[in-house]
């Protein structure tokens, strides 16, 4: 009889440590899931699609530059100047469409994005400066460009700015243009990272940047171009941040880069590098979307979303911390 409850009681305990072993594996849906149960109980204007389609708006920038984020977090580094590129590409785009083609316009917009990724990348990879230390200047330059650029004042879109404005409020099979965008992004990024040598190398180097340098592959071009391509992203956000406002704008994507360096978390990426996806880290964008669009429902201040926004990061890298020691044993 007592070896039966005591076969009962290994199984029960099995199952159990099965169960959280699961949860914590795969915390960022369990999050995600428990969100979307507890923003539809706590308001019945959630899961209406003006709503959805509110909150899927308001997350495109920072889809897209969490997407940039994440290939750098990646490689084990950090960009603080995206919310600034971003900003300079508000300003520039608009300023460009004052004076030549919408497409000449994008295209030159993107190009400074991506210089701006690659002095960061530069500097970064070959001249193995601190990222840290890095972005924040070019966080700071970049912003102080765009006050320059726009001579302090925003710069509204006028008749050569049409197609940009339509762009950014016109609809494609129901779903409004820049959130298209911001998924064909993700695909990318996803495709990127789980089926080429360029995504593969990019975690190695962030789980073993010495044995992939050991191993003869340049290192430096890896990360030159996560960088790149996180400037790149960055100044596309900037040009749909223009396109649904009408206005290009210095104050634009302030703590963005925050943001974004959350949902990437969120999603399970580790800070060290070398470990994190594309799927997650949609789902951290959108988990920090329903923070804020469910306390906007029920007229939550702003402040106090900030403070939950910082615990909710907390709690995740807890779970990370957790996990990881499991994993190790």
């Amino acid at each position: 009889m007592k070896n039966k409850r005591g076969k009962t009681a290994f199984k029960y305990i099995k199952l159990t440590n099965k169960v959280i072993n699961s949860l914590l594996k795969y915390n960022t849906i369990f999050i995600f899931i428990s969100l979307v149960i507890v923003s539809s109980l706590a308001s019945n204007v959630f899961f209406t699609e003006r709503n959805i389609f509110n909150l899927l708006r308001q997350v495109t920038g920072i889809g897209i530059i969490s997407m940039g984020m994440l290939l750098v977090i990646l490689t084990g580094g950090i960009d603080l100047s995206v919310g600034s590129v971003l900003a300079l590409a508000s300003v520039l785009s608009a300023h460009f469409l004052l004076s030549m083609s919408l497409p000449a316009a994008i295209v030159l917009t993107i190009l400074i994005g991506v210089l701006l990724g690659c002095v960061s990348g530069y500097l970064v990879s070959i001249r193995r400066m601190a990222p840290f230390v890095v972005t924040l200047a070019l966080m700071t330059i970049a912003r102080g460009f765009a006050f320059i650029a726009s001579k302090g004042s925003p710069i509204l879109l006028k008749e050569s700015g049409a197609a940009l404005k339509s762009f950014g409020s016109n609809y494609w099979l129901k779903i409004p243009q820049p959130v298209i965008l911001m998924f064909v992004v993700f695909i990318i990024i996803f495709l990127i990272l789980k089926y080429t040598v360029f995504g593969r190398l990019l975690v190695a180097i962030g789980s073993n940047e010495t044995s992939v340098r050991l191993s003869g592959i340049q290192v430096w071009i890896y990360k030159f171009l996560a960088y790149s391509i996180s400037g790149a992203f960055a100044a596309i956000a900037g040009i749909i941040s223009t396109a649904r406002t009408g206005v290009g704008s210095a104050v634009v994507g302030v703590g963005f880069e925050l943001d974004a360096i959350a949902a990437v978390v969120i999603g399970g990426a580790s800070l060290s590098g070398g470990r994190g996806t594309a799927v997650n880290t949609l789902l951290g964008v959108f988990i920090l979307g329903m923070i804020g669009n469910i306390m906007n429902l029920k007229n939550v201040p702003a402040y106090p979303q900030q403070v939950i926004k910082g615990l909710i990061i907390i709690f995740a890298v807890l779970l990370q911390g957790i996990q990881r020691r499991l994993d190790k044993e």
